[in-house]
């Protein structure tokens, strides 16, 4: 039973395939939202309702077929239909998520990355190609390329995205400090690291002022 849901429940949805991928495949067959929950500190309401919004074999009293609710997850995730990729960028950044060969997990091949510096195009120690920019329109139009991942400098995004847009990729994985323009049917998702860590920092202060009001009681 699917339907459409919110951007939050998308984003919570593979932390709780990749919760159900770190159970041991020996232990019990059936899980609960409760457990999902109580395991990862969410609340069971919400676990529930997320959960009910990509399937519909939960039982009262039962749970979820723990194999089941997985194959569903990456179902509905896209998992199981590989999308080619390309980054833009082959700084240490572009490089490192050329490399990682853990994509292929979550449905997405990187293909190869490109770089407006000539000094770094070749081949990676994993094997991925690294090419020079003005080969970028003729590789993404015959392999028909529909996602690409920005990983320049935030002055090069903008003109980075509508190279991209223009050569016909529909979605953008964003990890430059950058606000990208584009069209309403271009799907856009922003990697933030600077707020990112300003978001633990905060948190971090948070719990360490709490353990020491604790500790002065």
């Amino acid at each position: 039973m699917t339907q459409k849901i919110s951007k939050a429940t998308f984003a919570r949805l593979p932390v709780y395939l990749n919760y159900l991928k770190s159970l041991p495949e020996t232990g019990n067959p059936y899980i609960s939202a409760t457990g999902i929950a109580a395991a990862l500190g969410m609340g069971e309401v919400q676990v529930r309702k997320d959960l009910a919004s990509v399937s519909g074999a939960g039982k009262p009293k039962v749970g979820y077929v723990v194999r089941d609710l997985m194959a569903e997850l990456e179902d509905f995730l896209g998992y199981n239909d590989v999308d080619d990729a390309v980054i833009v960028g082959a700084g240490k950044l572009g490089r490192a998520l050329l490399d990682y060969e853990g994509f292929h997990n979550y449905g997405l091949n990187i293909v190869a990355a490109f770089d407006e510096d000539p000094s770094v195009v070749g081949e990676t120690e994993n094997g991925k190609q690294i090419f020079h920019m003005s080969r970028f329109e003729d590789l993404c139009g015959r392999l028909n390329i529909r996602m690409g991942i920005i990983t320049v400098p935030a002055f090069a995004a903008q003109q980075v995205c509508d190279r991209m847009i223009a050569n016909g990729i529909l979605a953008i994985l964003n990890f430059a400090p950058a606000h990208l323009e584009a069209p309403k049917e271009i799907l856009i998702q922003d990697e933030n690291m600077a707020t990112a860590l300003a978001l633990l920092s905060g948190h971090l202060k948070k719990k360490l002022k709490t353990a020491e009001n604790k500790e002065t009681v």
